[in-house]
């Protein structure tokens, strides 16, 4: 079976267009519900969301459809994506929904699944709803008295910080740290200010006023420009930028300079390999991290296992390893000793309390390695298809053939969630990057 809606994480687009209707997202959790009902107790489904206008669309279509299937339904509100997944797993629920497009702006949304574990769902579960979805799923619904009940969940906000606290290491405080936090007018517009204040930190909070259309809109992971200016401005020791759905992060260190997911990772790594919590001797990254985290790691006696872009495909092969690290240069970070999915303020959180143990700043701390040149370069295509032309495939192996010969590698891929195609390359020599990235460019707009 193969995924027509689903992609890299969930399912993603313009609202109030297909797939992101209220009719499609009405049958995809009448669908959910067809492959989640098992046993004769009272199923439940969580549902958060972030701050988007067009959430008031998508959670009542969503309530619909699993009311209808006899499932009962309970709101969680605006919160964190990691949230979702803890309360899925605390609310004993058969599935949880986060309503997000992630770092994308208002006007895109997005629904991703987790299962009754708190993990996001597999490529195969995701075929098997949508063959459900294909295959008249009002056929299965409840009769009227069997219908689910729908409720909110009152002390979901306070449940979120107290959980994101007891990562924090039991004794430490932040008491004398100057933080910046710039919640992306998000989902963590409430929780993130709340957990550093309430663990002793002076906060500074940027963009918490979300207003339905101004999520990521000039600020948070995406565009910490403003963040890294605030920082300097009021002396602040770290600044910390999050995403619409706060499971990613990207910190600024005291000088105002940017730190991603790569360092963060390196460093926790490290710390956790220095204290024996890190499991497995490694940690997971995608084909994206750069080549300068691996030699990094490898000079410190820790391994990086590589898998396909999509924080869901770190947690397997974390899982798999035993590892407890995972996650990707652009800030999802996975500490599976916490939670089951990327969050950006736990990772966060460990990595303020380095500064406090070691009493260091965040540029001394924050920058373990110097990255390998990188360039990655998008082309919109009108269809992804022509990854398989003959003619490409050979100009993509004669570009390989060039960097692996120059200690560098090439990555060219699909985007899960946009009409088009990536092309990574990185390796020693800054000039053959780039003009090999420049080249397989302009092949691909001429092919397409």
């Amino acid at each position: 079976m193969t995924r027509r809606i689903f992609g890299t994480d969930g399912v993603r687009g313009k609202a109030n267009a297909e797939p992101m209707t209220a009719p499609t997202l009405l049958k995809l959790a009448m669908a959910a519900a067809i492959h989640f009902r098992h046993g004769d107790h009272r199923h439940r489904v969580v549902i958060g969301k972030d701050t988007r206008l067009s959430g008031y669309m998508i959670e009542p279509a969503l309530t619909a459809g699993f009311v209808s299937m006899g499932v009962d339904v309970t709101l969680l509100g605006p919160l964190p994506t990691p949230a979702v997944a803890m309360l899925t797993r605390s609310l004993r629920a058969d599935l949880g929904v986060m309503i997000s497009a992630s770092h994308n702006p208002y006007d895109d949304n997005g629904i991703k699944l987790f299962d009754a574990g708190g993990n996001k769902l597999s490529d195969a579960v995701e075929a098997r709803i949508e063959a459900h979805m294909n295959n008249n799923p009002s056929a299965h619904c409840a009769e009227p008295a069997g219908f689910g009940r729908a409720m909110r969940l009152d002390d979901a906000l306070g449940r979120t910080i107290e959980f994101v606290k007891s990562s924090f290491p039991r004794g430490l405080r932040l008491d004398g740290l100057r933080i910046v936090v710039d919640c992306a007018n998000g989902a963590a517009y409430k929780v993130a200010p709340a957990v550093l204040w309430e663990l002793g930190a002076e906060v500074i909070p940027l963009a918490i006023h979300p207003d339905g259309l101004n999520i990521n809109r000039n600020c948070g992971a995406l565009s910490p420009d403003t963040l890294s200016e605030s920082v300097v401005m009021h002396q602040a020791d770290i600044g910390i930028a999050l995403d619409g759905d706060a499971d990613r992060v990207i910190l600024i260190d005291e000088t105002g300079k940017a730190v991603d997911g790569d360092q963060i990772m390196a460093l926790i790594a490290q710390d956790w390999k220095e204290r024996g919590r890190l499991r497995g001797d490694a940690l997971v990254a995608t084909v994206m991290s750069n080549l300068g985290l691996e030699r990094y790691l490898a000079k410190h006696g820790i391994g990086l296992r590589r898998t396909p872009v999509g924080d869901r495909y770190v947690v397997e092969r974390m899982q798999a390893e035993g590892c407890n690290i995972g996650g990707e240069p652009s800030g999802h970070v996975v500490l599976s000793d916490f939670n089951t999915t990327g969050d950006g303020l736990m990772a966060a959180l460990q990595v303020l309390a380095v500064l406090v143990q070691k009493k260091r700043k965040a540029s001394e701390v924050l920058n373990l390695f110097t990255p390998v040149p990188q360039v990655l370069s998008n082309v919109r295509v009108t269809s992804a298809d022509i990854l398989d032309a003959g003619a490409l495939r050979d100009a993509i192996r004669k570009a390989e053939a060039r960097l692996s010969g120059a200690g560098g590698r090439l990555l060219v891929r699909r985007s899960g969630t946009e009409p088009l195609i990536r092309v990574m390359a990185e390796g020693d020599d800054a000039a053959m990057v780039n003009d090999v990235v420049l080249s397989l460019c302009d092949f691909i707009r001429k092919a397409a």
